[in-house]
C-alpha cells in the first residue's frame, strides 16, 4: 500500500520537474523536484524488501 503512494508521489515529483523545467524556473527548484522523486521512488523500493 505504503509502495504505491510512494511510487505516485514520486510520479506527481518527477512531472512537476518536468514542468518547472518547461516554464524556466530556477534551477534549484527543478534538482530539488528530482531529488525529492528519487528518493521517494528509493523509498518505495524499500518498502517493498
Amino acid at each position: 500500500m505504503w509502495s504505491i503512494l510512494l511510487m505516485a508521489l514520486g510520479g506527481v515529483l518527477a512531472g512537476g520537474a518536468i514542468s518547472l523545467r518547461q516554464q524556466k524556473a530556477h534551477k534549484s527548484w527543478i534538482v530539488t523536484c528530482w531529488i525529492l522523486a528519487g528518493m521517494s521512488l528509493l523509498a518505495a523500493y524499500a518498502a517493498t524488501l
